[in-house]
């Protein structure tokens, strides 16, 4: 092959490298950087092979500048991820209600969240805490995401207004904005008979409740699901390898 053939041909290849790199979001490449974040304590950071964010959050298409919700954040495991994510020029509200931050949360102690946020690694959270049919989300539509991770089975579990809270972020997305609910199946047919004693519920619940806010199930992600699991122990019996659904729902155009 001649020199100069061999020239245009290399150069064609490069321009087509750099071409495919520019084509990768450049949310899709920070993950490693944002997971392995020395702030995030090694408990934390073991959860991630059992739940998977990096792919949580791409199925919900989360991207920088974003203006995202953490419902019921406890101790701020998606919270932290979210912050790094937006960026700078993005806003995570992360909500906790009297129930999150009692005793019967253990690692989620009074003030905790607020202790971890004082690091100005994520100036662009601002701490809530308010009961759910209170939530004080922006008013004017302007969410692009809202997340409820595992915790969607404790607001059935203490009899919390959820229609109240689903309609409020109904309100706070703008049109088109994803709503990410993250739950333990429990046994189809089962209704809320088991978010006490196994803390699991039953999809058809979620979805029904959902979409009476006025909310479209627009996709499910398996990314979670180990049909291997019975849905009759404790989700605590085998953490992070529990079956579980992720619903995108969205807010119609």
């Amino acid at each position: 092959m001649k020199p100069s053939l061999m020239l245009s041909s290399g150069l064609g290849l490069l321009t087509l490298a750099l071409t495919y790199v520019g084509l990768v979001p450049v949310w899709a490449q920070d993950f490693t950087a944002i997971l392995a974040n020395p702030e995030r304590p090694a408990d934390e950071r073991a959860l991630d092979a059992g739940r998977k964010p990096e792919e949580v959050l791409t199925f919900f298409g989360v991207r920088p500048g974003d203006k995202v919700a953490d419902i019921l954040a406890g101790g701020g495991y998606y919270t932290v991820i979210l912050s790094q994510l937006v960026g700078e020029k993005g806003v995570v509200y992360a909500v906790n209600n009297a129930f999150m931050k009692g005793p019967n949360k253990k690692s989620f102690t009074v003030g905790a969240l607020d202790a971890r946020l004082k690091n100005p690694l994520f100036a662009n959270v601002k701490h809530i805490d308010s009961e759910v049919d209170q939530l004080a989300l922006p008013t004017d539509g302007s969410l692009d995401f809202v997340l409820i991770h595992l915790n969607y089975h404790d607001l059935v579990l203490k009899n919390d207004d959820r229609a109240a809270m689903n309609k409020s972020i109904f309100n706070a997305l703008k049109p088109g904005g994803v709503y990410g609910i993250v739950d333990h199946y429990a046994k189809d047919g089962s209704g809320t008979e088991f978010t006490e004693s196994l803390h699991r519920i039953d999809k058809a619940v979620v979805v029904h409740e959902v979409a009476a806010a006025g909310f479209v199930l627009a996709r499910e992600g398996d990314m979670l699901r180990h049909p291997e699991d019975p849905r009759t122990e404790h989700v605590l019996r085998h953490r992070g390898e529990t079956d579980r659904f992720v619903l995108r729902f969205e807010k119609p155009q």
